[in-house]
């Protein structure tokens, strides 16, 4: 994520849950390094089922200090909608 991102949190959680355009949530872990904010673990589940490729694009909206909206568009620009897909329960967030 772009360094400025940073600046929008008082302390940057450790852990995000990211909601899609169709409502479902997930848990990923954060990680700063090199003062970056990074998705760590969970990120690779929620990628992959949300068939997130090469090329397309990923928006973050931040909607609490925990919470991120994200909004996937492909290659084309045409945003991508996803219903909700099986994934690793570990990291399905609990609302």
């Amino acid at each position: 994520m772009p360094l400025d991102f940073t600046k929008h949190f008082v302390a940057v959680p450790t852990e995000f849950k990211l909601r899609n355009n169709t409502g479902c949530s997930w848990r990923v872990m954060v990680k700063l390094m090199n003062g970056r904010v990074t998705l760590d673990q969970g990120w690779a589940t929620y990628a992959a089922v949300q068939h997130i490729k090469f090329g397309y694009m990923v928006t973050f909206k931040i909607l609490t200090p925990d919470t991120l909206k994200v909004i996937i568009f492909d290659d084309d620009g045409i945003e991508v909608v996803n219903k909700c897909g099986k994934h690793d329960e570990a990291f399905a967030a609990k609302d």
